[in-house]
């Protein structure tokens, strides 16, 4: 898909990937609809695009609000004149606990968010993107949708779902304008932690050794998902963590559920 000149609505627009996504959008020519939950940190991505911010508008919004979410269309199209592209990035972690130990509230917060959040967003904007002469929805899974985590069971359980959602799509949409790419991060360096309410992150003794995990920096993050939007690419894993496990698991998925297991168990302990 060309990117130049089109309009993107990007979700989590005011920190980690979705700021960079932003930011790297409006340097490739086009416009941009900022969503977020916080206005302030849209406020400050408003602030870093310098003189693209005639192309940027902040959409204040909460994602698991379905009527809001209904509603944003019409604000975008009303500000852009029309809308192309649709990027699904907003998403939260769940607190480190396993399952016995979660509250249900805390269970339907990483749902709603993650996987209705991008089910309400899509829907509202498909009708849209199938007037248009081109148009792409991307959608951001995990790592821990096809792989899971110690302490992160129901965050993958909605990444998953978002996997196959997506994959569901693009073979809805195949013979239609509509592309669909359903993008794979690993660890990427970003501050979800915080944005999921849990706080900072605590330190522990050996979760670095045992993990032996280097995020990928945001912004490198970000360059591959247009990368794969521009090229219509079907799936993306993003970081070489991502493109190593997703390999060994479809090789054999015992093995790599225990694998990370044994590398993430720390995470437990946080």
């Amino acid at each position: 898909m060309q990117i130049a000149n089109k309009t993107f609505v990007v979700t989590g627009a005011g920190s980690g990937i979705g700021r960079e996504l932003t930011l790297q959008l409006l340097k490739k020519g086009a416009n941009v609809a900022g969503v977020d939950i916080h206005p302030n940190t849209l406020h400050d991505t408003q602030q870093l695009a310098g003189d693209d911010h005639k192309c940027f508008m902040a959409f204040p919004l909460d994602i698991t609000d379905r009527e809001a979410v209904g509603q944003l269309p019409q604000a975008v199209v009303g500000h852009f004149g029309a809308v192309d592209g649709l990027i699904n990035n907003a998403g939260i972690i769940q607190p480190f606990k396993p399952v016995q130990e979660l509250t249900m509230d805390e269970i339907d917060r990483v749902l709603h968010v993650n996987f209705y959040g991008t089910l309400y967003l899509t829907k509202a904007f498909l009708p849209l993107f199938l007037e248009r002469p081109e148009a792409h929805i991307a959608n951001v899974s995990s790592m821990g949708g096809f792989l899971s985590v110690p302490g992160q069971t129901i965050y993958g359980a909605a990444k998953a779902a978002v996997k196959l959602f997506t994959e569901g799509l693009y073979a809805e949409l195949i013979n239609t304008q509509v592309n669909v790419t359903v993008i794979f991060p690993g660890a990427i360096a970003t501050n979800i932690t915080e944005n999921s309410g849990l706080g900072k992150p605590k330190a522990s003794s050996n979760s670095a050794s045992e993990s032996k995990i280097k995020p990928l920096p945001a912004p490198k993050a970000a360059q591959i998902i247009l990368d794969a939007i521009e090229k219509n690419k079907f799936r993306v894993t993003v970081g070489s963590d991502a493109r190593f496990l997703d390999l060994l698991y479809r090789f054999n998925p015992k093995y790599a559920t225990n694998l990370i297991q044994k590398k993430m168990k720390s995470l437990l302990t946080m």
